[in-house]
């Protein structure tokens, strides 16, 4: 409801001089009661200044004010407030959406400006986990939204190239690996040997240190551990790049850890020339004392770097190649004090440009309450999921319009958009536990309701024969406003989502059109009734907007199931 906060916001400021259009902005609200009007102004904060009760301050003001787009403006008690004119609502509301379609609801507040996004980043040699999902889906949600506010973005994979693991995973080939398994399942494959490793570490621990030798050798540029590597992340990306292809997830750059190797060494004499470097227990670290953080470790006692080495690399890597005006990690909550650490550095040395960097944490998906731990084989793969989900859907299908043309791409979107609303309708600091069976429901908040539901509109406008291009009046019942209302919260919660790193936001508020809608549909006719024209923009409308606030968040939306 933008346009109307802001002519309430116009109104007030003409008996509240003294506070700045902004200011009255942000203390406008949605009253908690419906029958309280559809904006409301408090004036609490006002008592001192004015020297009268907020309850007099509100009356006296009220009477004083007037405008068109609202039915009437009244005190209630210490509040100010706006009842907005329905039919001239409706009217403008419905009117943006068919003549901006899925432009509506965008901003331009980020143009000529770039935002970097660091997401998904699974590890070589390792199947994509449903922990894996998050940092994907989230990161991409978060990108399409910033780019619906104007901003260029550039989506880079990191992928987990590099460190002590994969020397162990090369020692583990090297006693147990068997070319010809590797060949005809490599990940699996994989994921047996690095599982078998930390399982026979646990009763021989010297198997650590082979691990690590075979590490020092790769970075050494051994042509062995090369070979081994190259191919364990040669079958790795071509996996992963499946899973990509089902999520509709595309990136600008799969520059991994590796890919810095060749630049850690200027980080690190940087950090010495500057007087940074501090020698620990053998170890080069950067004192963080000031900011009562622990040290930031840049080499360990072997000479091997580390996480953060390489982060320094891709960040001054990233504002060179990208000069990025903001760089988004969307990475684990465990991750903080890492990220926290990066930062602190980068200031450490001279560089201002590090406070446009933020790290975009969320919480874990857990499985039966727990954390998955791919370490120990307890892990959900997310390409199971994706192909048993779709699996179902086609299976729904069949049951319930066997007659559907595209059965098996529907099936897809609907699975596939199952999956990702599950997790992206929850806030993203929240854990998520992983439930077969909610995300494939047609009732309820899941993607498929909000695909049904995009699906039934369409099939209205198809048995009407006609779209509607404008809208000459408007209607006023309680059915159709909740759903205009909830339509023109759709640019602020887009606004909102953005500011806050929040896709559940947009999920939010197209469930919330879904809702209302369906309650409208169920309640009204449509096509037989004297306000048709009327009732299919409103129709119409809630397909551009629920296609559009799915299209954010990565999901498709099918015209018929």
């Amino acid at each position: 409801m933008k346009v109307y906060k802001e002519r309430f916001a116009q109104q007030l400021h003409t008996v509240f001089s003294d506070l700045s259009i902004e200011e009255i902005l942000q203390l406008i609200e949605k009253p908690k009661i419906e029958a309280h009007g559809d904006l409301a102004f408090p004036c609490f904060q006002l008592a001192k200044t004015y020297r009268k009760a907020p309850q007099l301050i509100a009356q006296e003001a009220a009477e004083r004010l007037a405008d068109a787009a609202f039915e009437k403006i009244e005190a209630n008690g210490p509040y100010i407030n706006a009842f907005i004119n329905r039919k001239e609502a409706y009217q403008t509301v419905l009117n943006e959406v068919l003549e901006k379609r899925e432009a509506f609801g965008a901003h331009d507040f980020g143009k000529g400006k770039t935002i970097v996004y660091d997401l998904s980043s699974p590890n070589i040699a390792k199947p994509f986990s449903m922990g894996h999902l998050r940092s994907t889906v989230i990161g991409n949600a978060i990108a399409n939204i910033s780019e619906k506010c104007g901003y260029d973005t550039v989506r880079i994979n990191y992928i987990g190239d590099w460190g002590t693991q994969f020397g162990k995973l090369i020692a583990a080939y090297k006693k147990w690996g068997d070319e010809a398994a590797v060949r005809k399942e490599p990940i699996r494959t994989l994921f047996k040997l690095y599982t078998r490793f930390h399982e026979e570490a646990e009763k021989d621990p010297a198997l650590n240190d082979e691990g690590r030798l075979w590490f020092k050798k790769l970075e050494s540029g051994d042509a062995e551990a090369r070979e081994l590597w190259q191919w364990f992340r040669d079958v790795s990306i071509e996996a992963f790049n499946e899973i990509y292809d089902l999520l509709n997830v595309s990136f600008d750059s799969m520059n991994g850890e590796a890919f810095y190797n060749d630049k850690m060494d200027a980080v690190v004499r940087e950090l010495e020339e500057k007087g940074l470097l501090t020698e620990s227990d053998g170890a080069l670290v950067v004192r963080l004392d000031e900011d009562d953080l622990p040290p930031c470790l840049i080499k360990k006692k072997d000479g091997a770097t580390l996480y953060a080495t390489r982060d320094l690399a891709s960040a001054l890597y990233r504002k060179r190649t990208y000069d990025f005006d903001e760089a988004l990690y969307v990475v684990g909550h465990e991750q903080s004090l890492h990220f926290t650490q990066i930062k602190k550095v980068l200031k450490k040395m001279g560089y201002d440009w590090a406070d446009h960097i933020e790290h975009v944490p969320f919480g874990m998906i857990l499985q039966g309450g727990k954390k998955m731990s791919t370490r120990k084989g307890k892990v959900v793969l997310l390409e199971e999921v994706l192909r048993e989900i779709i699996a179902l859907a086609e299976k729904n299908i069949l049951e319930k319009n066997p007659s559907l043309p595209n059965k098996e791409e529907v099936a897809k979107q609907v699975g596939v958009g199952a999956v990702i609303y599950h997790d992206l309708k929850h806030y993203r600091m929240n854990d998520v536990e992983f439930s077969f069976d909610d995300m494939l429901r047609f009732e309820g908040n899941t993607g498929p309701y909000l695909q049904y539901t995009h699906a039934r509109a369409h099939s209205i406008l198809r048995k009407a024969g006609r779209t509607v291009s404008e809208v000459n009046g408007g209607l006023e019942d309680d059915g159709s406003w909740a759903v205009v209302s909830a339509i023109a919260a759709f640019p602020d919660d887009v606004k909102n989502a953005f500011i806050d790193r929040d896709p559940s936001q947009i999920a939010k508020s197209i469930f919330r059109i879904a809702q209302s809608f369906n309650q409208y549909y169920a309640h009204e006719r449509i096509l037989d009734s004297d306000d048709v024209d009327l009732k299919l923009a409103l129709v119409e409308a809630v397909t551009i907007v629920i296609k559009e606030g799915l299209r954010l968040l990565g999901i498709e939306a099918p015209k018929e199931m």
